[in-house]
């Protein structure tokens, strides 16, 4: 999911207009009503001379608003004016760089007087620039400001060093309590660690205050999302997009891109692509998009990352590669996960799944199997390496608790649940699945599995049927070997009361006609005629 929070230093309009403004607008201002105060200044500009103070809390409000095209009209006619205070530059530089305008940003910024806000401008402008000399030099111009401090955990958070982001928004905590927006910067941080009960909770605290922050509720609904799905999370976002609709903002976009995550696959290709250049994880969630479509996405093969999943879907969509040309060494990105989030302990799983080590992907996928008891990719992966590691019977669970018809059809699927069957003594449900199977190159390969697994595990009587019906499609004599093994066999299970004497009449049905074939049929038949006389069985 996306997340994003602008922030911009008022201080200058605050120092130098605030006094000059009435009650209500400062009413506005406290409590973030945006839209208010700019109904209340367009209202007195109707009433009175317009000045440069009203262009200037216009272009401010508009930009805590999020509307950051008009925002940059006013400060661009604000800067042809000869009166104009040299600050505006920097006010103008921040409205670059919301737009994504950057170069812009830069230039802008350095027509500015040096100040905090446009050395914290330029240390971001470094990192979108990817360029870490210029950006360490704004860095050790950082002060202990809080402003300055926020800047830094922001940082931290972009490159996901999301301990380290908690760590100063902590410390500033100790001394302002009262900043409640630092507790949704932490909400913001536990989420993206998957601490989603953490977050939740502080996004519900700082909801209590502001019910109607868009942010804060995009949060709330992207953990929905992931505790409970897409419906609960689509209703709570989607009167947010009507409130907002009346400009076109960073919250827009994001409320737009979940909603389409929330709302289902359908509706992604048309909305993720536009958005690609706008929200970051669009490109993520777009690549996984092709993916679930069975196509092969150009975005992730040679892309440099930073987020976590970013690198496990670049480790997938190589996966991919690797195995469309049959090559191994775009199998290695999942081993460099670490076992810090659930995410990560499913890459090292596969990681070792992929290398044949299951017994070590079970460490990982057992510490959070809890997590994913109703998903069907994740059982299907913990059924095969329980099954890989001989433990069948857990394995014949997971395997059944797969709910997906996709799967269920899937010829690892068939093959490894009628292994657990037979390991587990119930040859006749495998029996029945291969009964089931249209005929086929994977039916044929079922009734390999079964007759030789069966044979294995002494329930001979499946695998003389088994043996049966391939040594009369393909008469060689491994396969009527088979069969006259597995028909000893059960005749032994007879005599030693451990099977039904009712299966010698079928067992005879199987080894009948082949008398001319095979001449030790008819010696076989002769000493079963003879037990069964003996023990007066009536055949």
């Amino acid at each position: 999911m996306a997340m994003s929070q602008p922030a911009v230093d008022g201080n200058y309009l605050v120092h130098n207009i605030k006094k000059k403004k009435s009650p209500q607008f400062e009413d506005y201002l406290n409590q973030r009503d945006y839209v208010g105060a700019i109904t209340l200044l367009e209202f007195e500009h109707n009433t009175s001379e317009k000045g440069l103070d009203a262009d200037l809390w216009l272009a401010y409000c508009a930009f805590h608003l999020g509307d950051y095209k008009r925002a940059l009209k006013k400060y661009k006619a604000m800067i042809m004016k000869p009166e104009c205070p040299s600050d505006v530059w920097i006010y103008l530089a921040c409205t670059f760089f919301y737009l994504g305008l950057y170069k812009e940003a830069e230039e802008a910024a350095l027509k500015a007087p040096q100040s905090q806000l446009q050395n914290r401008l330029l240390f971001h402008l470094a990192h979108k620039f990817k360029d870490d000399n210029m950006l360490m030099g704004f860095h050790c111009k950082m002060m202990n400001a809080i402003e300055d401090q926020m800047s830094l955990a922001s940082l931290h958070y972009m490159r996901c060093h999301f301990q380290e982001a908690i760590h100063i928004c902590k410390q500033i905590l100790l001394e302002n309590k009262d900043y409640l927006a630092i507790y949704l910067y932490l909400a913001l941080c536990y989420y993206k660690m998957e601490y989603y009960e953490i977050s939740q909770q502080l996004v519900a605290n700082y909801l209590q205050r502001f019910p109607h922050s868009l942010i804060a509720c995009n949060l709330d609904a992207c953990i929905l999302f992931r505790l409970y799905g897409g419906k609960a999370a689509a209703a709570k976002l989607r009167h947010f997009l009507d409130m907002s609709s009346n400009y076109e903002s960073d919250t827009t976009w994001l409320i737009r891109h979940n909603l389409a995550l929330f709302g289902g696959w359908e509706t992604d290709m048309q909305v993720l692509p536009s958005l690609v250049d706008i929200i970051p994880e669009a490109r993520l969630n777009l690549a996984i998009c092709y993916l679930l479509q069975g196509e092969h996405p150009p975005l992730y093969y040679n892309l440099s990352v930073i987020w976590l999943l970013e690198y496990i879907l670049k480790g997938v969509v190589n996966l991919v590669l690797g195995q469309k040309i049959k090559s191994r060494k775009h199998d290695q990105l999942f081993s460099c996960c670490g076992p810090d989030t659930t995410a990560g302990r499913q890459c090292l799983a596969s990681s070792f799944f992929l290398q044949g080590q299951f017994m070590a992907s079970l460490i990982y996928l057992s510490s959070i199997k809890i997590y994913f008891f109703n998903d069907d990719t994740f059982n299907f992966n913990y059924a095969q390496a329980k099954a890989a590691v001989g433990d069948y019977r857990e394995a014949e669970t997971a395997f059944l608790q797969i709910r997906s018809d996709d799967l269920k059809c899937d010829w690892v699927y068939l093959s490894w649940l009628a292994r657990c069957y037979i390991m587990n003594s119930k040859a006749n449900l495998a029996w029945d699945l291969y009964l089931r199977m249209e005929t086929s190159a994977n039916s044929y390969l079922l009734l390999q599995l079964i007759a030789n697994d069966c044979y294995k595990m002494g329930q001979f009587f499946f695998a003389a049927l088994a043996f049966d019906i391939l040594e009369r499609g393909n008469p060689i004599p491994l396969y009527w070997e088979g069969k006259r093994g597995a028909c000893v066999g059960v005749f032994q299970l007879i005599i030693a009361r451990q099977e039904s004497s009712q299966m010698l009449k079928k067992v005879l049905c199987l080894l009948r006609g082949r008398e001319h074939q095979h001449p030790e049929v008819a010696y076989i038949i002769k000493i079963m005629l003879k037990w069964a006389n003996d023990n007066r069985m009536a055949l």
